[in-house]
Parts: structure tokens; sequence; C-alpha cells
């Protein structure tokens, strides 16, 4: 992990900026006094909107922005020939336009599981409110209100079984916190299987319905996608027992804020949200929603990732990650590269290690219109050959192949079908 100094200012004098950086959030300051060590130009603007970002970007053409909260639109992505990473000082990237990144070449990295300790603290903290209808009772005592009575019954949480869906770190730190508080815990996510709830030493439930009628309490940790939209529906909470807890701390898109709604109505259930469907753009503001005034619901206001202690450790990852990029070329936690190019060719070639023979075998692939979806150049023990293994969209036909092998330094030429994946 990456370790601060307290210094602040820019680089040391004379020192050879190497990036130009957008910090467009807020964000540690120890975090942007690293990546100005690291000899950035680093610009931190919290305060630019969504709207702003394009302008901005287009006028200051950073190397690499970074972002928690604010949009990045296609707009933004298209405002700079130099933009080649983008950095989500966070887990969740739907914020970004990941598919307009991938189109111009811009690497998309996030931060995941940096902060999950604090999102599992206050997803536990919803979890007791709901159960011990802390708010409720704050409210009351604050209005000079001694109405014991009216809380003296409480499920308890001890015994009881906790549902997650979506097993991922948040939903991993969740779980360990049951386990501590005496609680069964089942779990459900799309790429779960038995093997790996049992490393967990979770229950597997293969059938997400079956976990609301199994738990008393269940946490919403899935990742926003479009196949995540409205997850948590009417079938779902019809199917929880009257009386039971629903906690969401993943996006507000997750749920079905009108089914959640009719269940607190009929089935009494009690709910604890930190997102919602529609969230205010700005950290003041108006916000008018129905489903938080219902009894029995109780909210925060987005801020399940925002301890200091998440915050230092999402800025350490932030700097790692563009120290690997800058250092390396490539990006951790890149959540935009292909799990699988179309090349449906592998072309093996063996070759003496001398400058011009790679060219030759470009150009002659390019002389048949065949494009290189990937590659790789593996020098063998003292550098006098290698074999060089490019990915291609089809394969090379005989002449194509006899013009290559006619180089003096290519050794051998071999071609293979590539297995496509199920």
């Amino acid at each position: 992990m990456t370790t601060f100094s307290q210094r602040s200012g820019p680089p040391a004098s004379g020192s050879r900026v190497t990036a130009r950086i957008l910090v467009a959030d807020a964000f540690e300051s120890v975090g942007l006094q690293a990546l100005r060590d690291l000899g950035c130009e680093t610009l931190h603007e919290p305060m630019l909107t969504s709207e702003q970002l394009p302008a901005r970007v287009a006028e200051l053409q950073p190397e690499v922005l970074v972002v928690r909260e604010t949009a990045v639109t296609a707009s933004v992505i298209e405002a700079s020939q130099r933009l080649s990473l983008i950095v989500q000082a966070g887990a969740g990237t739907e914020e970004i336009d990941v598919a307009a990144a991938s189109k111009r070449g811009v690497f998309v990295s996030n931060c995941p599981g940096r902060n999950a300790h604090a999102v599992a603290e206050l997803a536990w903290a919803l979890v007791l409110a709901c159960d011990r209808r802390v708010p409720d009772q704050v409210v009351s005592l604050r209005e000079g209100r001694w109405d014991r009575a009216d809380f003296l019954k409480a499920a308890g949480i001890h015994g009881r079984t906790m549902g997650i869906v979506g097993l991922g770190q948040v939903g991993m730190e969740i779980a360990r916190r049951a386990k501590t508080f005496g609680m069964g815990v089942v779990a459900w996510s799309r790429h779960l299987t038995e093997d790996k709830a049992d490393s967990a030493g979770v229950h597997f439930c293969a059938n997400i319905v079956n976990l609301a009628k199994l738990s008393d309490v269940v946490c919403v940790c899935v990742a926003a996608n479009e196949q995540t939209d409205g997850l948590i529906g009417e079938k779902f909470v019809n199917a929880m027992k009257h009386d039971s807890i629903l906690v969401n701390i993943s996006s507000g898109r997750v749920l079905d804020e009108g089914a959640i709604a009719a269940a607190v109505k009929s089935r009494g259930l009690r709910v604890g949200l930190d997102v919602f469907a529609r969230e205010p753009e700005t950290d003041k503001a108006a916000f008018d929603n129905a489903l938080i005034k219902l009894p029995g619901v109780y909210g925060t206001m987005h801020v399940a990732a925002s301890t200091d202690q998440a915050a230092h450790a999402v800025a350490s990852e932030t700097v790692r990650t563009i120290r690997e990029w800058l250092d390396k070329g490539t990006a951790p936690n890149c959540v935009n590269r292909s799990q699988q190019s179309p090349a449906t060719t592998l072309l093996s070639v063996r070759h003496l290690n001398r400058p011009g023979v790679l060219a030759h075998v470009f150009y002659t692939l390019g002389q048949g219109s065949i494009n290189v979806e990937e590659m790789e150049n593996i020098i063998y023990e003292g550098g006098e050959a290698a074999i060089a293994r490019v990915h291609l969209d089809q394969a090379p036909s005989e002449q194509h192949l006899d013009a290559i092998r006619k180089n003096p330094s290519v050794l051998s030429v071999g071609v293979f079908t590539i297995a496509r994946r199920a």
C-alpha cells in the first residue's frame, strides 16, 4: 500500500512533469501531494460540475482524470486527445461512459474494496436502526417526549438469517459482521457458486427469490448495471417475511421504490437506504422522496463510503494506479479491457532477435488487410531469439505466410485456430 508524506505544494523545483492530472472531486490532500511527488502536474478542482467538466477537460488536456461522483460522459472523453486514463476514486463506475472510453482507447480503472469496511459499517448502522428504531427514538427525545412504551418491542438480530444480494468485497464484510452478531448468512450473486460460498463461509442460494423467503434481514450490495436495474422489485419484496428488514447500500437504480413503498405499507417491511433513484447533484439541495417519508423507512445521504479511513485507502489506491500507469503503461483494476478479443487465429513466429523482423511481419499482414488484435513478443534466455505470438482477425493465406518466411531472421511460422470461450 502506498504511504503518504504530509508535505504539500507543487513538484520540487526542476522536477520533470510526467503527466497532467485533473482531480475533479474531493480528494485527500496527502494523495494530491503523493501525485505531485511523482512529478505530475496535479490540478484539484472539486467544485467542477458534470456540465462544466467537458469544457475544462478541453482547456486543460489532461492525460489522467480522477473522479468520484462527477459524471464522465462521452463529451468529456472526446474533449482531450491526450486523455489516457480515468480513475474512479471508489468502486462503482456507473457515472463513467465506459463504452465511450473504450472506443477512444482510454483506460478506466476503479479502486474496488478500498471502502468496503466503511460501507459495511453503515449497512450495519441501518440494520440496527431498523430493528431498534433508533432514529424515531432520537426524534421523540429531542421533542421532549419519553415514549418508551412505543419502543419496548424489537425482534433482535442474534440467531436470525442475513441474506446478502451480491457477495463482493462489501458483501463479504457485511457477512463477517453478521456472523459476529450470531446470524446465519445466505448469499446470492450472479457469479456465485456453491464452492465459492463454502470458501466464504456462507450458505449458497441459487435463486434470489428463495433468498428473500429465507432471510430476516437483506442487504443489497450488487454493482449497478443494466442487469441489476430494478433487481429488487415486487416479486422479491413480496417473498420477504412480514416485518423483515431491507437495506440498500449499492445504487438507487437497483430498487423499485414503488414496490418497496407498497411492501412497507402492506407487509410491515422496514427499510434502510443510503442511496436513492433520484439524488440531488449538489451536496446541499432540497430532496423530495415519498419512500423516505414512510414510517419504518430510515435513510442516510449517500455517505456509506465517506469515512476518513476509506478516503485515505481510496487515495492510496488511486496513486498506486497512476504510478503503475506512469511506470509501466498498464492500469491496475482496469474495467474496460476486453476479456476476449475478436481474434480467430494465432500466428506464431519464431525469429532471431533482430531489428526489422516484426516490422516485416506486420507489413505483410497489412498488405493482406489482416488486423492484429493482440500480440506479445517473448525473448529467450540470452537474447538471441524470440517468439512473437500475434492474434489476428483472420487466417493469413499461404502467400502471406511464404512472404513472412522469406525474411532471413524468421526461423519458423505456425498458424493456430483460437478456441472461443463459451
